[in-house]
């Protein structure tokens, strides 16, 4: 292994004896990043340093203080990411039927430790060590999802109850034409929004319910459609006004499989088609194309006609809450969420716009490798 290159994962073996952790560090190191402490103390110490990078504690029982339990313990605490592996060489049944029994330890080894099974086991042991990994992005995945989905249902109902307050406060008032045309204008917003919010729910609902439930969050997870399916899906069940979708027009140069959480990236098509619907309000020849590609990386591409967005507000539309829509209810956190949901399984999300010459929003999806190519 050259001086360049680090494994992939850290192991933390604490032991004692000065001979054990020698012998350890020289049986792994071409494989794993090793740490090595003398004491449970020296352990934690070790790990509020380095605890994001370790994946396995490799932990002798019987050590001076406090033992190998109970590091396990605090461990299994503080850092339940770290898979377990207690190492004994007494064979005292008690202890380690309670040990296992607490769930505070993964595999057992006894001494002298053998270099062939010392490996076997730490092989299963990352192995365990990536699937908490991969659970444990899903879940955070969840959590963005959810609250890109509170804010794309709370940002058309805010529009909803501040043309609903307009209309309450005029009520009885005398309208001039231009008046009514603009209480009109207001409640075919209300009703478009309310629509869109209808249509999100259910989309949402028949989701979970066809699952019955029983899917869990790795099957979801790495359920595959094809691109083409989400973006038909999305335009079949979108609430359209008057012509939006005949602006429309679909270009497929390649189909691509989205391995990772379909549903989060029909979340995101739906919120991008409603910027781009919205940018193409009021234009002459409104246009918007989607665009699916798979070569030389899986792309789903947005490109509208519209205003385009001002540099100032381009550069800052994936870091911080800006938007040009706060009249209508808008928090400018919707490319943010989009932009985290895409990271969230290793894509991403790229904007290019110039004022007056539209935007084009592009998807970036891992390839079949797991890499993406990420240059704007």
């Amino acid at each position: 292994m050259s001086d360049t290159t680090q494994p992939p994962f850290s192991i933390l073996f604490v032991d004692d004896e000065e001979m054990s952790r020698n012998h350890f560090a020289r049986a792994i190191r071409a494989d794993y990043c090793v740490h090595v402490a003398r004491s449970a103390d020296e352990a934690i110490a070790v790990l509020s340093q380095h605890g994001a990078e370790i994946a396995v504690l490799v932990t002798d029982y019987r050590m001076p203080g406090r033992d190998g339990d109970d590091l396990l313990r605090q461990v299994a605490q503080e850092y339940p990411q770290i898979v377990r592996i207690l190492v004994t060489a007494y064979a005292d049944k008690d202890m380690l039927l309670q040990t296992v029994n607490t769930g505070d330890v993964f595999r057992i080894l006894e001494k002298p430790l053998r270099t062939e099974k010392v490996r076997e086991v730490l092989q299963l042991a990352i192995a365990r060590y990536a699937e908490r990994e991969t659970r444990q992005q899903r879940l955070l995945a969840m959590d963005e999802t959810l609250a890109f989905l509170a804010h794309e249902l709370n940002t058309p109902l805010a529009t909803i109850s501040l043309f609903a307050r307009s209309v309450e406060t005029d009520v009885g008032e005398q309208y001039d034409p231009e008046r009514q045309r603009e209480i009109g204008h207001a409640a075919r917003s209300m009703l478009n929004n309310a629509q869109y919010c209808l249509t999100l729910i259910s989309s949402f609902w028949e989701t979970v319910h066809k699952s019955g439930g029983q899917q869990s969050a790795s099957e979801a997870g790495i359920r595959e459609v094809k691109a083409t399916r989400l973006i038909a899906t999305l335009l079949d069940t979108y609430p359209f006004v008057a012509s939006q979708r005949d602006w429309i027009q679909v270009d497929v140069q390649g189909d691509f499989v989205v391995r990772a959480m379909p549903n989060c990236v029909a979340l995101v098509l739906s919120s991008l088609l409603s910027n781009a619907l919205r940018a193409l309000d009021g234009a002459t020849a409104p246009a918007l194309h989607l665009e699916v590609v798979d070569n030389p990386e899986p792309e789903i591409r947005m490109r509208d006609n519209g205003p385009g967005i001002a540099p100032e507000i381009k550069a800052r539309l994936l870091l911080d809450p800006v938007t040009t829509y706060a009249g209508a209810g808008g928090h400018g956190m919707g490319m943010i969420f989009c932009n985290r949901i895409m990271q969230s399984f290793g894509g991403c999300l790229r904007i290019e716009s110039m004022l007056g010459e539209g935007t084009t929003i592009t998807m970036g999806f891992p390839n079949s490798t797991g890499r993406m190519h990420t240059t704007d």
